[in-house]
């Protein structure tokens, strides 16, 4: 059943979709490990029982943890300096449901000139790798720089943020370490001034750098095609957005997978 949740995951199938495709399918029921002629194949009760056991026992954090556990022994380190960053993930704001009311767990914030209703996903991206280590989830009104340390695994010395993780101490022009962690920050423009020289060039630097974070998000809304929430609250959302990353990852790092494990079949 872990293979048919990852599938479903990977192609954005419904319960009724996903029972239909393992029907329709023959390359997907060999890789469910499912027989053609077998009396019984999960059907969309099967399948949304799943997917409950694992949101109840929050199951997702282990399967995230043990995809990053297999790379990790595959040499794909993770343990260098880190890239935060969130996402916005939107969610229905109309009314016109059974309800007559939006769901209470996602919230309202502004992004520019811009109203944005739904939750957040803040990740840790490994610099070197690209992969993601940590991901958490909040509502979309929590700012990012709260959720910085829980974007952090511990054990590395760098961090590199966007202005919406700023401090004064996290700028090249005062900066000072919080410990034995390095934050860096791009330099606001001051109001009524212009950016030196300087600063503009680390600022284009620190972008340069930063952007591998973008890859995975890339990955989760595009080629998973993740750009709404699917269910009703944030533990259930969080729960498929987890295993989305963990899902991103793998396929972020499919080409240096793919030599390790022998010759791909034409």
């Amino acid at each position: 059943m872990f293979r048919i949740h990852f599938l479903q995951q990977w192609f954005g199938y419904s319960d009724p979709a996903m029972e239909e495709a393992l029907h329709d399918v023959p390359l997907l029921r060999q890789f469910a490990g499912l027989d053609a002629f077998e009396d019984v194949m999960p059907d969309e009760s099967t399948i949304l029982h799943f997917r409950h056991l694992l949101e109840k026992h929050d199951l997702a954090v282990a399967i995230f943890a043990e995809v990053n556990a297999v790379l990790s022994e595959k040499g794909l380190s993770m343990k260098r300096g880190t890239v935060v960053d969130a996402t916005l993930i939107a969610a229905p704001s109309s009314t016109k449901n059974g309800d007559k009311q939006r769901d209470p767990d996602m919230t309202q914030t502004k992004k520019g000139n811009q109203w944005h209703f739904g939750m957040k996903a803040h990740i840790g991206v490994d610099a070197d790798s690209g992969l993601v280590h940590t991901v958490a989830c909040t509502t979309a009104k929590v700012a990012d720089i709260t959720m910085m340390e829980a974007c952090l695994h511990g054990e590395e010395t760098l961090a590199l943020g966007d202005r919406g993780y700023h401090k004064k101490n996290r700028t090249i022009d005062e900066f000072e370490k919080e410990g034995d962690l390095s934050v860096l920050t791009p330099t606001k423009k001051p109001a009524g001034g212009a950016l030196t020289d300087e600063q503009k060039a680390f600022n284009r630097m620190l972008s340069a750098v930063r952007a591998i974070v973008e890859h995975p998000f890339r990955v989760v809304k595009r080629q998973f095609g993740f750009v709404k929430v699917r269910y009703r609250g944030l533990a259930k959302n969080t729960g498929q957005i987890v295993t989305l990353f963990a899902l991103a990852n793998l396929w972020l790092a499919r080409k240096r997978l793919l030599p390790l494990v022998g010759e791909v079949r034409p």
